[in-house]
């Protein structure tokens, strides 16, 4: 009796590990969720927004303008910034009365809401490694859930 639940015990341990190891590597190299905060985005995403991100695009070299992505902040690498792309290598950004040529393995990032944003107006292009996920839709509030074409 002992041995029959010692071998049920080990076998639910077993398919929790199992579950786990697949939760993390779905997670980790398919999809996940992000919490957004900050004004950057409004109306887009507003803070407490939870989107769903995945991570085969940036992996496979297959972001373009117009895509909402999730990267490392080249300011600070301990946070993660929310933004859309508005020019991908090659391509001139005019910004006031000085123009930007993105140069080769990177991306130019702006916020939606310009006139509350650090984006690359201010820190400049960033490279394409800095890139973490592309938001696929807003899962959260359910009231708003929206889908983001390319």
């Amino acid at each position: 009796m002992i041995k029959n639940l010692f071998f049920k015990i080990l076998s639910t341990v077993g398919t929790v590990i199992n579950y786990s190891c697949v939760t993390h590597c779905a997670l980790k190299y398919v999809g996940d969720f992000t919490v957004c905060n900050g004004p950057s985005m409004e109306p887009t995403i507003h803070t407490n927004d939870i989107l769903f991100t995945e991570h085969i695009s940036p992996r496979c070299d297959k972001l373009s303008k117009g895509d909402i992505i999730i990267a490392k902040c080249p300011t600070n690498p301990r946070e993660n910034i929310c933004k859309r792309i508005r020019g991908v290598e090659g391509d001139k950004i005019y910004y006031g009365f000085t123009s930007y040529v993105v140069p080769q393995g990177h991306l130019w990032l702006e916020g939606d809401n310009s006139s509350n944003s650090s984006d690359s107006r201010s820190y400049g292009p960033i490279p394409k490694g800095l890139v973490i996920s592309r938001a696929v839709c807003k899962v959260w509030p359910f009231s708003d859930i929206t889908f983001f074409n390319k």
